[in-house]
């Protein structure tokens, strides 16, 4: 493979952006199952370590057969994109989620969620440089609006914590979200959605594992039952949901739709995933949203819709 490991994404194709969106939108809905659910799981003994490294491993397990289907007759292919599967994995699977645990010991946790969802505006700034086409000044104001969204959901403003060591472990996390969007997008590897997702997996499943090993990822479990809002439920059938629905299908459903978007707009279709969460966290464990965090959730969409309408005057001009 010739040429820089990282690249702009291309512009995505009109007649894809519709369905590109559709799965985007499934995509947060996906991914934000995961807190609801983890949060049952939490308050049942376990470590949000432990959770996510069940989740990791459980979707890595179910994509294993298609991930091998998907891969037969292009193996020479995986030769050539190794280095972009590791970094998948490495970066956009495990160092995001280890550096957010790390950054939440010392931080809010609103602060450290602020400060990683704020990957879009590095991911613009990443498609800029590389691309040397500046963004519609529709971007720059939905971007604006959409993290004024996000502050007002978190509630960053009152009660702020920022231990410099906790903000840094934050960045690391927001750095393996814009490399989550960035390395997705990529299609010119050769490798299939469904196959960068279960290699991904395996690879991010195995880097926390080491973590856990030394200590620096804290794991411990319970067979005891996970307790829900509509009641009591088996473990292993919330943790089932949690790796099938926000790993497995999430990171596939990720990959092609921001194949199909190009990583700059999916990456703000995204912080849609944190209204999901609210959503789910309502339904399943009783958090009922606030006035502020609705606000801030429609404050997310309106920035989404600007940034999308951006998107198209750059396609316009390209």
């Amino acid at each position: 493979m010739t040429g820089p490991i990282l690249l702009p994404s291309p512009t995505p194709k009109k007649n894809h952006t519709r369905l590109g969106l559709i799965l985007a939108i499934a995509t947060a809905l996906s991914f934000g199952t995961s807190g609801a659910l983890a949060k049952g799981f939490i308050d049942a003994g376990w470590t949000p370590g432990s959770v996510v490294l069940a989740r990791i491993w459980i979707a890595a397990i179910a994509l294993a057969i298609p991930t091998l289907i998907a891969m037969r007759g292009r193996w020479g292919v995986l030769r050539k994109a190794w280095p972009i599967v590791l970094l998948y994995g490495t970066l956009a699977v495990a160092a995001t989620q280890l550096f957010y645990f790390q950054a939440v010991v010392t931080i809010d946790v609103g602060i450290a969620l602020l400060i990683e969802y704020t990957a879009p505006v590095a991911v613009v700034i990443w498609v800029w440089v590389r691309s040397r086409v500046r963004p519609s000044g529709a971007t720059f104001i939905g971007a604006a609006i959409a993290l004024l969204g996000l502050a007002v959901m978190l509630n960053v403003f009152s009660g702020v914590s920022a231990d410099p060591a906790g903000v840094l472990w934050a960045f690391g996390a927001m750095i393996g979200a814009a490399a989550y969007f960035i390395l997705s997008a990529r299609q010119d590897i050769g490798v299939p959605p469904i196959a960068l997702a279960g290699f991904g997996l395996f690879v991010g499943g195995t880097v926390l594992g080491i973590a856990g090993a030394f200590g620096i990822l804290p794991l411990h479990a319970s067979t005891d039952p996970v307790t829900y809002a509509f009641g009591s439920v088996p473990f292993w059938i919330p943790l089932l949901a949690l790796g099938l629905v926000s790993a497995a299908i999430a990171y596939v459903l990720g990959i092609v739709s921001t194949r199909m978007l190009g990583s700059r707009l999916a990456s703000f279709v995204a912080l849609s995933e944190v209204v999901a969460a609210v959503l789910y966290g309502w339904l399943l464990v009783g958090q009922v949203p606030g006035f502020m965090e609705i606000i801030g959730g429609a404050l997310i969409l309106v920035g989404v819709i600007i940034v999308k309408l951006g998107e198209r005057e750059v396609d316009a001009l390209a």
